[in-house]
């Protein structure tokens, strides 16, 4: 019942906060998908005060993430995030809130806020979630090894589909190679005849003599 109660009242008294404007003075922060971070913003008042964590939501408002009544006291958490990803802690000087296996979604812009004598006293900070490095490189990889096997593959089918097209048309034809063999032969043969004729042509001069 008290949780409720100081659930409700906080709510009512973050509902009128816009943040509009509120990212002049912004600290950038990146994560990993996967990884864990954890966004600081300091106390300049140093004195201990009821502290909590917002996200901004359609750039305008603000939804509560955590809150701490005191830096001896126990953190609660909005309903929508009691996941065990969040954690808040606090020092009086440094307020923290880690976040664990980070998504792509957590994206965007926290406020860590301090409630000192009446008012509040905001910090924001930008929570950018990168694609690893390592995992696009990865991924390139492995794309490029499936190519150069897909290329592989398409040759050897090239090759065979050839291989097997060749004995078929051998099987097909399968005096081809005799009928080669036997015009060789016949053009060899023709070819000493013509040689031959040739030289009986060519015969030495004959001389006749008579006997009377």
């Amino acid at each position: 019942m008290k949780q409720s109660l100081i659930t409700a009242l906080i709510l009512c008294s973050i509902s009128w906060i816009s943040v509009s404007g509120s990212e002049s003075h912004t600290e950038t922060v990146e994560g990993r998908p996967g990884g864990e971070v954890t966004l600081t913003c300091s106390n300049t008042s140093s004195r201990d005060a009821l502290t909590l964590w917002l996200r901004v939501v359609d750039r305008t408002k603000a939804s509560w993430i955590s809150t701490m009544i005191s830096s001896t006291g126990k953190p609660l958490y909005s309903e929508g995030i009691q996941n065990g990803r969040f954690s808040m802690s606090t020092n009086i000087s440094t307020l923290s809130l880690q976040i664990k296996h980070v998504d792509v979604s957590d994206s965007g812009l926290y406020l860590c806020g301090f409630y000192i004598e009446g008012r509040y006293d905001f910090s924001t900070i930008h929570f950018n979630v990168k694609e690893s490095d390592g995992t696009a490189k990865l991924m390139s990889l492995i794309l490029g090894a499936l190519t150069v096997l897909l290329l592989m593959i398409i040759i050897g089918l090239v090759v065979k589909i050839t291989k097997l097209q060749k004995a078929a048309n051998e099987e097909q034809n399968p005096q081809q190679p005799e009928n080669r063999a036997s015009e060789e032969l016949n053009y060899a043969a023709v070819a000493f005849r013509s040689k031959t004729i040739k030289t009986r042509e060519v015969e030495p001069n004959v001389v006749y003599a008579s006997t009377r």
